[in-house]
């Protein structure tokens, strides 16, 4: 909506500021990516972004290309800017202090080095998600100590993944990506809980004020299965076009529904090619122990894709999404 105004975006892929790791929202230290995983990362991005963007209204930039020539004096003016008060401020950083969790130092700098980002594009106005908040208030302030014009700052709503409960991550296995095949997307939005039909509706297709309001209508009153479909195809169809959208749901009706399956089934992202049959079994939460999990195996308890699984060393390749069954407990696996 910004560029359809006359904007342009700079979208900032965070090379140097990924190997400090963002600590929002994290219970401890997390793990610095190396510059490998960090290089590997960025080309995802690249792949994605114009995806959504127009691309002659966007400019892509590297942090790295001004946070990695900084100096010592400089970076330590930067951090003067700020007091060891207002860091424990951030919720994240408040909690494990009070439960004595270790704070790394390089963790403090992490918001100095995003603030600095602002500082150094001369942000007017920097978008994101709810929960990098204190991070563009740490961009407002280092701007006016620095005498340029504070930006404003605009938050979303974070999107829940596809379990209703945790933020959308591929870490977690609950994501859908933009990337992802028309059947892939509609599917895994059809596994959303109800719950969280509502969140989809607003973040992710994008629904009117007008058009939520008929939604709730008839969350009321219709199957929600309907609704959630009708999401579904309008999420489809703003990264895919109508066509695919509309064949998506014919073909999630002809896998799916027309076996009898729950309307609700739990989808799990394994990042991966293949997955151990075991380790399936045991990350979907169907079986409690690996042991339990070659037990069910053992006794032909193990259905994908309406197959009998036999082998409990059998690697699953994930080219696509497959339905696990084993008795009346159904899970949706992918890559």
């Amino acid at each position: 909506e910004f560029q359809d105004l006359g904007h342009q975006v700079i979208f900032v892929i965070g090379d140097f500021t990924a190997r400090i790791g963002d600590p929002t929202g994290k219970s401890e230290t997390r793990k610095p990516l190396s510059e490998a995983q960090v290089a590997e990362n960025a080309g995802t991005y690249m792949e994605q972004v114009y995806l959504l963007l127009d691309r002659e209204k966007t400019r892509v930039v590297y942090n790295n290309d001004w946070l990695g020539k900084l100096r010592m004096a400089e970076i330590l003016k930067l951090t003067s800017a700020f007091t060891v008060a207002r860091m424990l401020e951030r919720d994240d950083f408040s909690k494990r202090f009070k439960r004595e969790t270790a704070i790394g130092v390089h963790e403090f700098l992490y918001p100095v080095m995003v603030a600095y980002d602002s500082v150094h594009l001369e942000a007017d106005v920097e978008m994101g998600g709810s929960d990098q908040y204190f991070n563009f208030l740490a961009g407002r302030e280092l701007m006016q100590e620095l005498g340029q014009e504070p930006q404003v700052c605009l938050t979303m709503p974070i999107l829940p993944g596809t379990d209703g409960v945790q933020k959308m991550s591929k870490s977690l296995g609950n994501c859908i990506a933009i990337k992802d095949s028309p059947t892939q997307m509609f599917g895994k939005t059809m596994s959303i809980p109800d719950a969280s039909i509502r969140d989809y509706a607003t973040l992710a297709a994008f629904h009117s004020d007008e058009k939520l309001k008929d939604l709730e209508a008839r969350l009321k009153t219709e199957n929600p299965r309907n609704v959630k479909a009708e999401v579904a195809r309008a999420i489809v169809a703003a990264y895919h076009g109508a066509e695919k959208a509309v064949q998506a749901e014919e073909e999630f009706d002809r896998i799916f529904r027309q076996k009898g399956l729950p309307d609700e089934i739990a989808r799990h992202s394994f990042g991966a090619q293949k997955v151990w049959i075991v380790k399936a079994l045991v990350e979907t939460g169907i079986a409690k122990t690996n042991s339990e999990a070659r037990r069910l195996i053992k006794q032909g308890a193990v259905h994908l894709d309406d197959q009998k699984v036999t082998d409990e060393k059998a690697e699953i390749p994930l080219d696509g999404e497959k339905l696990m069954k084993v008795g009346r407990l159904f899970r949706k696996i992918g890559p």
